[in-house]
Formats: structure tokens, sequence, C-alpha cells
């Protein structure tokens, strides 16, 4: 197709603002799925985010409209996650798109991920379209919605004049949508006679075809059976089959300069593919690489370990995977003494940890034991070296070390102004800076707090929607480290240490916390025949313990009938073995034992 008849998109917002619910209708109007084929959240082909709600991998279609000018224009969209774990998704689609829709919830107002998603479509100069969402609720307030976007210094040179009004859930306003598509989203510039220039902006394993690349095509164009290069790793491959999303995948002669679609390489090995990769010719090796995407930092990071130990190849492949498909999930493998081997894995956040264990359980069928959630410190010896890590047990012993510095985020919360109070003295709980605030309106303020990231990657978002009734969102935004007088803790059982329970904290808690966690474990440990003590060690120093009873069995108590004798012998035979088993015997760890310092953090 003529390139100036063709619209690269993506839909950007808050979560739960109706972003895959607008993907359906606009789907629905072009025809691009038949009446029978069409379902809710189409595009949401993952069971986990049909049970929870939310877009967790962006999807690409292709489809075709028939403007008001009677000319057919091909619309590729790139549906993107709201949740800031998954912020990284959306500057991905960013990349690939020229245009933006910005959809705002009518019910809700601007929220922080609808600023962070429009300042990311601001940096990649994309042309914006403001939408206002779900007009048709009661409680929808379209007027309050626009002026608060007139009075955001984020929207200013941002046309608002023609706001388009909509209800994804009814199909309203739909078509207005795609007629300003057409009308305001510049067509791409490539040039298909050019060398060829393509960006991998996604990429995922299939059986069948192997690693499949999701591009978008600068310039030149590729067809099935061409050789092709990726840039950076210097891979040349085979292009197999080249294909576009209905969303189904179907083959295609060739994509052109403009169009977005997959390449199929039947290539097995996945640890050479990098998402944000260019594409070229090989023969062209001096073709300048596309500009892609920063380097992603991960925020937390926790072990992987299976609960079979037969399951540790199957737990490699998939990591592998999954990396592919998911760029923002980085590791490594690491052993465990208590554990053995498994993986250091880093993610953009909690949710995101969660979703990539599940997946893990359900698409790979693996036991999954997942150690809890650390961040990147930055230590300094007497030394003077600098030592940078992410898993405690790495940590110096502490006569050697200087000062620790912890990750700092600076949090943008946004909340109703009569919950200013709660969500203060939250922030101030987790150690958290105050730094400005400011009044959005009448109704909502924007919080700016320092806060450690250790702190708040566990339950923090969960507690802000508690406080507000779900009205509280929150950006992260610049990372600094910030010098604070931490201690690392370790927990013994049955008098060894099992490095996967050690964690940094801070010292002024860490007693208060050493006690609730030996307390929770006593009732988590499964019991053996024999007490097992468990302890919190600081700097070497015992701060608290607990004993977990023995499970009891008497077989000299009531109604035994030998002799005195015998009833002693059988008593020091009870006694040597559990001797023997206390030596020799493991400890089971269950997943609830590492749920169980977790609810104390």
């Amino acid at each position: 197709m003529n390139s100036n008849n063709i619209r690269n998109f993506c839909i950007i917002a808050h979560i739960d603002h109706g972003k895959s619910t607008l993907a359906d209708r606009l789907i629905e109007t072009t025809n691009t799925v038949s009446e029978r084929e069409m379902k809710e959240q189409l595009l949401d082909n993952m069971d986990l985010e049909r049970e929870r709600g939310i877009t967790i991998k962006l999807q690409t279609v292709r489809m075709y409209y028939k403007a008001s000018d009677n000319i057919e224009y091909e619309l590729n969209l790139i549906d993107t996650p709201g949740h800031t774990d998954f912020n990284y998704e959306v500057s991905r689609s960013l990349a690939a798109c020229e245009g933006a829709l910005l959809l705002v919830d009518a019910t809700q107002g601007v929220q922080a991920q609808t600023i962070a998603n429009l300042k990311l479509a601001l940096e990649q100069n994309l042309t914006i379209i403001p939408v206002i969402n779900k007009i048709d609720m009661p409680n929808a307030d379209a007027e309050s919605v626009i002026k608060e976007l007139e009075e955001l210094e984020e929207f200013d040179g941002l046309d608002l004049s023609n706001v388009i009004l909509a209800s994804a859930k009814n199909g309203i306003g739909i078509d207005d949508i795609l007629e300003s598509i057409i009308q305001h989203v510049p067509a791409p510039k490539g040039n298909s006679e050019k060398p060829l220039q393509a960006l991998i902006f996604d990429s995922h394993y299939d059986v069948y075809r192997g690693v499949v690349l999701h591009i978008r095509v600068f310039n030149g164009s590729i067809r099935a059976g061409m050789k092709i290069k990726m840039l950076k790793s210097d891979l040349v491959f085979e292009a197999l089959q080249v294909g576009v999303f209905l969303p189904e995948m179907q083959s295609v002669e060739a994509l052109d300069a403009g169009e977005v679609g997959f390449i199929s390489t039947n290539i097995k090995v996945v640890s050479n593919i990098k998402v944000g990769d260019t594409i070229i010719n090989p023969n062209i090796p001096d073709t300048e690489a596309v500009p892609g995407y920063k380097e992603v930092k991960p925020m937390v990071y926790a072990g992987l370990f299976p609960i079979r130990n037969e399951d540790q190849d199957k737990l490699k492949d998939a990591v592998e995977k999954l990396a592919l498909n998911d760029s923002a999930f980085i590791y490594k493998q690491e052993n465990s003494m208590a554990l053995g081997v498994g993986f250091r894995c880093g993610f953009l956040g909690i949710l995101h940890m969660e979703i990539i264990q599940e997946r893990l359980e359900r698409e790979y069928g693996i036991e999954i034991l997942s150690t809890f959630p650390s961040v990147e410190y930055r230590v300094t010896l007497k030394n003077g070296e600098i030592a940078t890590i992410n898993n405690p047990m790495l940590l110096p012993s502490f006569e050697k070390i200087d000062y620790i510095e912890e990750p700092f985020i600076d949090a943008a919360i946004i909340i109703p102004m009569e919950n200013i109070g709660e969500i203060m003295e939250l922030c101030q709980e987790k150690r958290g800076c105050y730094v400005d605030m400011v009044y959005l309106n009448n109704k909502m303020a924007e919080l700016i707090f320092k806060l450690p990231i250790s702190e708040i990657a566990y339950d923090f978002y969960d507690s802000l929607k508690s406080l507000t009734h779900g009205y509280a969102s929150i950006d992260y935004r610049d990372r600094s480290y910030v010098v604070s007088d931490l201690v690392k803790m370790d927990i013994w059982l049955n008098d060894e240490m099992v490095d996967a329970f050690s964690f940094i904290l801070p010292r002024d808690k860490s007693f208060e916390r050493g006690k609730q966690i030996v307390q929770k474990m006593k009732h988590v440990i499964p019991r053996k025949l024999y007490p097992m003590p468990v302890q919190s060690v600081v700097e070497n120093k015992v701060i608290a313990r607990e004993d977990i009873p023995p499970l009891r069995k008497s077989v000299t108590g009531k109604g035994y009938s030998g002799s005195t004798s015998k009833k002693k012998k059988i008593a020091k035979n009870i006694k040597d073995n559990k001797v023997r088993q206390r030596k020799f015997g493991g400890v089971d760890i269950p997943q609830e034992a590492f749920h169980a310092v977790l609810d104390v953090r």
C-alpha cells in the first residue's frame, strides 16, 4: 500500500481507562474480525490478562478503514499496558508509531500514568489525539476533565479544541476517532527504495516458527526468503515468513517502508535476539541503526528456583523464552545453599514479578519458589572500593563497609484532596522525604515524595489504593542514591543460615522486624521430630529467637506394659535418632515462609 495511506498509532492511558475496550470497538468498526470471532478484550490473549483485567503485553493489529474521502487506509494499532510496572512496554510501542490516542476516563480524570505516558509520547514527537472515554457513565463529568487537561502544564501546546468524547463500551465517538487518526496522524516518512532499516519492537517464541520478530519497517522492504542481519548482534538469518497481525498472524508478500508486521526466523536459540535491535541488509553493513529505546533498569530483584530439581533445565529454557517475549525481564544464574540452582531475576516492580512467576507456572508447568525482592545497593568499602549488589548474600561483611547507599525514586502521587494527610503519613512511614505538593484543581493534588525503592516495592501501591478507595495513582521518576544506615539480617534455621532469607533493612527497624519474622516462621516451617530454633542475626549477633516444637509420639507413655529397663532403652534410642535426624535431616522450606518474611517488611 502507498505509505501516504498508512497510519501507525497506539493507545496510551492510565490503567482501567478503557484501552482494551476501545481497541475492541476499533477492530469491530473496521470489520477486521468477523462478528462470530469477536470477543471482549480481543487483544488480551493471555489468561492472566483476562483474569486480572489488565493489559500486560503490547499487542499489534492491522485494520483497513475506508474514510470519508473514500480512500482505504491501513491502520496499524499497537495496544499498550497502563500499569506503571509495564511502562517499558509503552515506550517500545511509541517507538514504532507516529501518533497516539491519549485516553482519559471521564469519571476519574487525569491520573499519574496519563501524564507519564503523555511525556513519553511527546519525547518521541508523536501526534496526540485526546479522547475522553466513558462519557455514558452516570458520574461522568467530561467538561471538568477537559478543564483539568487545560490547566495541566504538560498539556501546553496541545490542541484541546477538538477533544473527542467517546464511550468505547457503547461505540460512541468511534467513527470520530478513526477520522481524526486519518486527518491528524502523519503518514510514515520511509522510502521502500532505500537500504533496509527495520526496528524490532517486540518478539515472541513460537514452537513451530521459532523466534518471531515484531517489526516496524522504516526504510526498504522485507520479503520471504530474503537474507537479513541484526545490526547489534551481527546475526544473519533468512526471513522464512513475512506477515501481519489481523490480529491472527497472516502471511503477506512483503513488508514495505512504514508498515508493521512480523518475521518468522526459525531461530531456536533465543539468547542473541535483542528487542530494540535494527534489521538491515547484510550486503549494506554500514546502514545506521534506527533509534531504539533506552536500556531498561530493573527496580527489584528476586531469586527464582524450581521446587523440583529435575525442572532446572526446564526453568532455564523457560526464562530464556520469557526474556525474549518481555525485554524488561532480565536474569542470570545463581546458586543457593538452601534452594540449589536457580536464577537471579530483575523486574520493573512487584506486579511484574508476580506476572513472570505465574507465567512460568502456567505456560511452562514449572513449580517456582521465589525469594523476597531486593533492590540494587551501592556499597563503599573502607579501602575505597565501590560495589553494586542486588543480592543480599553478596554484601561484604559489616566490618569492611564504610557506608551503604540505597536507591530512591521521585514519586509523583496524584490523590483526592481529602486524602492528603493519610498519604503523607504513609509516605513518612516508608521513610519518604517530602519534596513538593501541587494542587491540580479543586479536587485533586499531586504529592512529590522521595521514597526508597525497598520500602515501596512490596505493598505500597495496594496501601495507596486502599487509603484513597482506588482513586490514587503513582508514577516513578528519576532514580538517585542516598546514604542510609542499613544492615543485613540473616535467618538461621536449625542452626544453619538460610541464604535465601537474607535481606537488607534499616538498622533502627532490625530488632522489631527480626522478632516478628521468627514468630511468624515458627508457625509456617513444617515441624520435625526434633526441636528447631529459628534465629534472626544481625552483624553476628542473635537479636531474636523462637523454637519450633517437635512432633511428639510417646511409645512409652500411657498403656506401655514393658519393663523399666526396656523403657529406658527405647527412650535412649529415640533421643539418639533425634540427634541423628537433626544432623542429617533436611528442613522443608515452603513458599509460605518467604511470604511470612515479606509480610513484616
